[in-house]
């Protein structure tokens, strides 16, 4: 089965339209920050209406929603303005293939979407077996049932038994095939997420683009080499068993399953092994591994279409070895069969070419360049105060920080949503400040997927972004990261 190559980290990026923030202008009477309290969009004035409404903010347990604030609106950032923010806290999403994680994750690595029913660790990467997997063990268990009932009547009931020892076996099969993917992407250093155990096979989610052409050529064909391998043993183990007995069957369809998995995995066309070999000589050719990506999924598409078509016509013309007088009700089975295989095969091929372009932009993502002018204030100053030092310096952020000037924590911008305006004088900004971890604290010098991986490992809605000689260069907000990568990814490759 194929491997994919996951994202930093798979977490959904709201795609939905925003608006720039305004520039340059001062906090005064009745202005708002530029925060929505959490529907992804810019809170609307009188000049510049939301495309969509926003949604009321969420509280924070750990504050009092009146004593919240932040800094104000479209105040440029240091050296160059990043985008609005526009989330409250708890509605930060992590972009690392995309995202910016969230401020209340669990202590432990957060568990994947989705994974199914962990099974094992081989190797340390976890193994999960998709609740789709049940259905297609019962689908395969009734097909081979039948065919046992004509090679062996004499089983009876015991079958059905027989068959879902079959289906157990061929997706040990395909683990083998994944486990293969697997050890070859950790020989080469790339974290693999999972391997899931899923309805047509398995998938293993590498985290990391192989660094050359030849090293994505092997990662990608050693798993069809390893189902050809299992073919071949099983044929050799078949040689001393008696046909037409219980191991005979077992081991002839066991040999020829495996043998179909490496075939139709060797398909030039993404997202099938054979698509991230095409891949790898199209870039080792060009070198430029978005051109081949481009050009192994639209085989892959093709190849999605020869399926839906052609499949169907193979079955009943008796090509692949079945009846020619076919039923209407085979001929359903057929066409619902290559509609679900072609449609896989599509939308892997899609989303290949999404995650190409994902990683193509990630260089654009520069703490640097995102970050905002911050003010540094006393614990005790008031968030009147601060906002109109934050107004005079041109600044969007503020640092709370000692006697000394060393930082200790960040004013949150969303805060800024519960404070009425007439109660600013009277709150002191360390009432909305979020103390600072070593974690938060992140180089102007990072960029890209060093810089997501940074961000992820600590969740939360504001960095504190420092220059190697650990003087305070500004303040790096999430949402900030998360709007710049939507528009990086909107721009064409």
């Amino acid at each position: 089965m194929p491997e994919r190559t996951a994202p930093p980290r798979p977490h959904t990026i709201d795609p939905r339209p925003f608006r720039p923030a305004t520039r340059g202008r001062r906090f005064e009477r009745g202005d708002t920050v530029d925060v929505t309290g959490g529907n992804g969009q810019p809170r609307p004035d009188e000049n510049h209406p939301a495309e969509h409404p926003p949604a009321p903010p969420t509280p924070n347990p750990e504050h009092d929603p009146e004593h919240e604030s932040a800094p104000g609106e479209g105040h440029p950032a240091k050296p160059e303005p990043g985008d609005t923010a526009d989330r409250t806290e708890h509605e930060h999403r992590s972009l690392a293939h995309a995202g910016i994680a969230r401020t209340d994750p669990p202590p432990e690595r957060p568990r994947e979407p989705g994974g199914g029913i962990l099974m094992g660790r081989p190797f340390g990467v976890p193994v999960y077996v998709a609740p789709s997997w049940f259905l297609v063990a019962a689908l395969i268990t009734w097909v081979f049932g039948g065919q046992l009932d004509r090679v062996l009547p004499e089983l009876g009931a015991l079958r059905y038994l027989v068959s879902l020892f079959f289906a157990v076996a061929f997706y040990a099969s395909v683990l083998v095939h994944e486990l293969a993917h697997t050890i070859a992407a950790l020989r080469f250093k790339l974290p693999v997420r999972r391997i899931q155990l899923q309805f047509f096979g398995g998938v293993s989610e590498i985290e990391k683009e192989a660094e050359t052409p030849g090293r994505e050529f092997v990662l990608a064909f050693v798993g069809p080499l390893l189902s050809l391998v299992l073919a071949g043993l099983f044929y050799l183990a078949l040689q001393p068993v008696e046909p037409g007995t219980v191991p005979g069957v077992l081991l002839a369809g066991l040999m020829i399953s495996n043998l179909i998995v490496a075939i139709f995995n060797l398909l030039p066309g993404l997202p099938l092994d054979g698509g991230r070999m095409l891949r790898a000589v199209v870039w080792k050719i060009t070198g430029r591994p978005m051109t081949g990506t481009v050009a192994a999924a639209w085989v892959g598409r093709a190849l999605a279409v020869s399926v839906l078509v052609g499949l169907p016509l193979l079955n009943q013309s008796g090509t692949l070895g079945g009846d020619q007088d076919v039923s209407g009700m085979d001929t359903v089975t057929d066409a619902l069969l290559a509609a679900i295989l072609a449609a896989i095969i599509w939308t892997g091929a899609g989303n290949s070419l999404r995650m190409a372009r994902l990683r193509e932009h990630l260089p654009d993502l520069r703490a640097r360049t995102l970050t905002r002018r911050a003010v540094p204030v006393q614990s005790d100053t008031p968030l009147s105060e601060g906002l109109r030092r934050a107004n005079a310096a041109g600044a969007r952020a503020l640092v709370v920080v000692d006697t000394d000037g060393n930082p200790l924590s960040l004013v949150r911008e969303a805060a800024i949503v519960g404070v009425p305006e007439h109660r600013r004088p009277w709150v002191p900004v360390s009432e909305l400040a979020q103390d600072l971890t070593a974690g938060m604290r992140v180089s102007a010098e990072l960029s890209g997927e060093e810089l997501l991986d940074t961000l992820r490992a600590t969740p939360a809605t504001e960095y504190l972004v420092v220059e190697n000689t650990g003087e305070i260069y500004g303040v790096l907000s999430a949402a900030d990261v998360e709007r710049a990568f939507v528009k990086a990814m909107a721009r064409p490759s």
